[in-house]
């Protein structure tokens, strides 16, 4: 097939405010659709009933989402004591009776407190975590035993915001692969009540903010009215923590066919230090002549780096 030269060409992530009760696939069609662009995905899938910051890649910046994988996570949220629900959230039926609440806001903010740092959590019985091969959520529905190993978590922040005698609002920083549903279902567990997450926002995924997010209907007019762009974040934006490496010339051509290279010796790390003093940088930005993104690159050892993704 061959390109339409007169098609917008977009390379970059929009940060979707996804709506409650539609799933992030569903938001990667409706993107797909609204950009007539079908290399689109997204970098976190966020839960049906969840709502807020939703990455969406488009174009080039889809094969970033290698680098987002473990990205840190924000959330605010409410849990509600009195009964634990088999999907760990409102969206579940009941697995226990209706307890009366008879807790404290020093009481559960102590127990919410013993939460922070690192620790092993289970996921679900309704998650995607494979079991033998199979999806969790699918045995689960079956009604079928889901015995998920314990993974660890890291729990950076954790602040409770209120607490009427029932419900708790709460705000979280996490890493990635940790599960609100089971901290709130483990939290019932520990006060003996039991609890479930009624509900939960996402307010930032690594550098996609919530000040950035768009709905998708404002999506759709700027697509109507060819502004896309003030919407997107372009790739040289992307990974902003990275340092950056400009190249020209033969090295920009060497870079473009993916050989290694290695650093010239005043960008080595450790500059002015003792050799080793200083780690090297994971992962380097690497912009051509016209300070485009072009390329990034892993370090290998020494001084050397290797371009993992190169745009072409």
């Amino acid at each position: 097939m061959v390109a339409d030269p007169h098609k917008p060409e977009f390379n970059g992530v929009l940060v979707i405010d996804k709506p409650a009760d539609v799933t992030s696939h569903d938001v990667v069609a409706r993107v797909r659709k609204i950009l007539h662009e079908r290399q689109v995905g997204h970098f976190g899938t966020l839960d049906p009933f969840a709502t807020g910051v939703l990455p969406v890649s488009a174009g080039k910046a889809t094969r970033f989402a290698q680098f987002y994988l473990k990205s840190r996570k924000a959330y605010e949220g409410t849990i509600e004591f009195g009964f634990s629900t088999d999907t760990y959230d409102a969206t579940g039926k009941p697995t226990s009776e209706a307890a009366l609440v008879a807790l404290k806001a020093p009481e559960i903010e102590r127990h919410f407190r013993g939460f922070m740092g690192r620790l092993m959590q289970t996921p679900p019985p309704f998650s995607a975590k494979r079991v033998g091969g199979v999806r969790a959520y699918e045995l689960a529905r079956q009604q079928k035993p889901v015995n998920l190993n314990p993974v660890e978590v890291e729990i950076y922040a954790l602040e409770m915001l209120s607490f009427d005698g029932r419900q708790l609002r709460f705000a979280v920083e996490c890493s990635g692969g940790t599960y609100v549903r089971s901290l709130a279902h483990d939290l019932g567990q520990k006060v003996g009540c039991g609890a479930h997450l009624a509900g939960l926002r996402r307010t930032a995924v690594a550098e996609f903010r919530e000040n950035r997010a768009v709905t998708l209907e404002r999506l759709q007019e700027a697509a109507q009215q060819g502004s896309v762009d003030s919407c997107l974040i372009r790739l040289e934006a992307l990974l902003p923590d990275c340092p950056e490496l400009v190249v020209r010339g033969r090295e920009e051509t060497s870079v473009r066919h993916g050989h290694a290279f290695e650093l010239a010796q005043a960008l080595r790390p450790g500059r002015g230090e003792a050799p080793g003093h200083a780690p090297a940088a994971s992962l380097l930005k690497i912009l051509g002549s016209e300070r485009r993104l072009i390329a990034v690159a892993r370090h290998v050892s020494g001084a050397v780096y290797h371009p993992n993704l190169v745009l072409v």
